[in-house]
């Protein structure tokens, strides 16, 4: 039974491994909103976005926070991880 249990987690840490990390930058063919532009903002502490003005539809995710599932080609994402750093930038 043992091994049953440790080949199970084995199993499943493997397969949680191959799970897609999302990129931190909007690729050239999915950036409809000018994430690009931002890419030197990634890893950067949240505070860097206040030094930025963005005339266009800005999001900021932080953990724990609700958001919809609406998809706007045309938003900026700015996604901050739980150290406040820019974790990743996207569109929708």
């Amino acid at each position: 039974m043992k091994h049953l249990q440790l080949s199970f987690v084995f199993g499943f840490c493997a397969l949680a491994s191959c799970a897609q990390v999302p990129a931190p930058v909007p690729t050239p063919a999915d950036d409809t909103c000018g994430g690009a532009e931002f890419a030197p903002l990634v890893g950067q502490p949240s505070t860097a976005l206040e030094r930025h003005l963005i005339l266009r539809q800005v999001r900021v995710i932080r953990p724990g926070d609700a958001v919809t599932m609406d998809y706007r080609a045309e938003r900026l994402n700015f996604e901050i991880d739980a150290t406040g750093q820019i974790f990743r930038i996207f569109c929708g």
